[in-house]
This record gives structure tokens, C-alpha cells and sequence, in this order.
């Protein structure tokens, strides 16, 4: 069997493996075996194979997979839906307790109760947004 079949099917297997993985890093060494199968079709011997398989390798792992992962794991930029309204003022509408009021946050009138049940928050407090279940908003009294 020629070597660049070799070099090809090295690449073939690690890039199967890269697709469970989602590491980067065997993608990048199956990239290194496909450019060692072209310089093994060009018929340079196999030491040589080897270091171009080398410095394909180091050079990927070094430069390429930090840039990569840089990029597949950006943190996300901003908060949507009930989840911006976490930790947003609300001014208390009606009286909450533990079980009911109302409370008014960013324009929007919502069901509210308070975070710690034995708390009885009076109307026209200012309150923070600790959680949101449901459609009501769990609020504790700013101090």
C-alpha cells in the first residue's frame, strides 16, 4: 500500500474522531496527515513525512486551536426575555407577601410575591428582580 493512502486514511480516522470529540485538536491533526499525504504522493521519504507531519501538528495545536476555541466559546453578549429582567429595579404596584402583590418593572405590570416568605413589602417600594417563575417575579426590598 502506497504511504500517502496511509497518511489518507490516518486523516479520515481522526477527523471521524474529531466529530465526537468537538476538541479541535484531532481535526487539526487529521489537517496534518492530509498535507503529509501530499507531500508522501510527491514521494519525499518518510522521514521527511514525518517532520512535515510534525510541524503541521505542533504548528495546528499551537496557533490554530487557541484562535479556534476563542471563537467556539464566545460567552453570550446579552440576556434575553425574562432573563434580562433579573436583577432589574421594580417598583411594588400592591403590597407583596410571601403569596401575592404586584410589582412594575420596565413599564410592565407583573404578578410578584416576595423572595423571602415572611417579608411583607408595602406599596410604592423600590424592590430588585432576584428570579422570575413563571409569570411571577420573585422580588427582594433594596436596603
Amino acid at each position: 500500500m502506497d504511504e500517502w493512502v496511509i497518511w489518507i486514511i490516518l486523516a479520515v480516522v481522526l477527523g471521524v474522531a474529531e466529530i465526537f470529540t468537538l476538541t479541535a485538536a484531532l481535526g487539526l491533526l487529521g489537517a496534518a496527515a492530509l498535507l503529509t499525504a501530499a507531500t508522501a504522493a510527491l514521494g519525499l521519504p518518510i522521514p521527511l513525512q514525518l517532520l512535515v507531519f510534525s510541524l503541521a501538528s505542533v504548528a495546528g495545536l499551537i496557533v490554530v486551536r487557541p484562535i479556534a476555541m476563542r471563537h467556539i466559546r464566545q460567552p453570550q453578549l446579552r440576556r434575553f426575555g425574562v432573563e434580562a429582567l433579573i436583577g432589574k429595579p421594580a417598583y411594588v404596584v400592591s403590597e407583596i407577601t410571601g403569596r401575592e402583590g404586584r410589582v412594575r418593572i420596565e413599564g410592565e405590570e407583573w404578578s410578584a410575591r416576595a423572595y423571602d416568605e415572611t417579608l411583607v413589602i408595602p406599596t410604592g417600594a423600590t424592590v430588585d428582580v432576584i428570579e422570575i417563575e413563571g409569570a411571577t417575579a420573585l422580588v427582594y426590598p433594596r436596603e
